[in-house]
């Protein structure tokens, strides 16, 4: 080696350190951007709750009638399925949050879009990987979210604490947080591997529909998936769209704990392991046979 060689050596920043400055440059960029345009998402957390009143009502109904039909009051003492009226309240206050975390609208029709309309192109001529570039967009979209956010989240829960069961212990409520973060990565790596279809079908909105159609049910964001008769909810619950929405309520709620938590949780790794993979080989194949069609 030259001493030339060993002088350049220092200046020299690795590929590592040059990747997590690119990233980090992305993030700002993407952070920076959405945080000065999108006040709406105040407003648009209050809509997101809505629907949680009519939950409220309809809940109150059907537990007011098993219990004291006289009276229409519930007892906090009946379950169905071991929820209590305060469970189920608290349980859609809960899966509205975990759905706020993995809930990635437009991302996979966004990928899909950049395939069919060529710009694609950017990410296969210049230094950037397409999905961590989308993936460092969704971080940075999630935590505008959350700090603009944060006042109606508040304002909300402080309205319904009375439904909320409290603060659970603190192992359990790591591991929510863990949860709560896997179900965001499961999220989105499940929806960047439907953006990839793009690459063999340029039309993926009807498959959008379809697994909208699915979350929407089998998330346990409509209701708590172990209402589910046996043996259904079993195999419901080892789905991947059942730690969209269900899996941590219940964890907070303390509603799945010992072993049945342990497997739970290696079971939703699992499945973000599955989809990483899957996300990474469709992107791969995908761009051997892309015809650069498109602007």
């Amino acid at each position: 080696m030259s001493s030339a060689d060993i002088e350049q050596e220092p200046d020299a920043p690795s590929e590592f350190s040059a990747r997590v400055a690119t990233w980090w440059a992305i993030f700002k960029i993407n952070f920076n951007e959405k945080l000065v345009y999108r006040g709406d998402f105040m407003l648009g957390t209050l809509m997101r709750f809505l629907p949680i009143v009519t939950q409220i009502f309809l809940w109150y109904a059907i537990f007011s009638t098993i219990d004291d039909p006289a009276t229409g009051e519930p007892s906090d003492n009946s379950k169905i399925v071991g929820y209590t009226y305060i469970n189920i309240v608290g349980y859609y206050l809960l899966s509205t949050i975990t759905r706020a975390f993995s809930s990635m609208p437009g991302l996979a029709s966004g990928i899909a879009m950049q395939i069919r309309d060529g710009e694609i192109k950017k990410y296969l001529i210049q230094p950037l990987d397409l999905i961590s570039f989308f993936f460092l967009n969704r971080v940075a979209h999630k935590l505008t979210y959350y700090i603009v956010a944060a006042v109606p989240f508040i304002f909300v829960f402080w309205l319904c604490r009375n439904y909320l069961p409290g603060w659970p212990e603190p192992h359990i409520l790591g591991l929510y947080i863990i949860s709560l973060i896997m179900s965001f990565l499961l999220g989105f790596f499940l929806e960047a591997t439907i953006g990839m279809v793009g690459f063999w079908f340029l039309e993926v909105r009807s498959l959008l529909f379809v697994y909208m159609l699915f979350t929407f049910f089998l998330s346990g964001h409509m209701f708590p998936l172990d209402m589910l008769p046996a043996p259904l909810d079993s195999i419901v619950r080892f789905l991947p769209l059942a730690y969209l929405a269900y899996f941590p309520s219940a964890v907070f709620l303390g509603k799945i704990t010992g072993w049945e938590l342990a497997v739970g949780l290696i079971v939703q790794f699992a499945w973000l392991l599955f989809f990483i993979m899957t996300a990474r080989l469709a992107f791969r194949y995908g761009v051997k046979r892309y015809s650069g069609y498109g602007g």
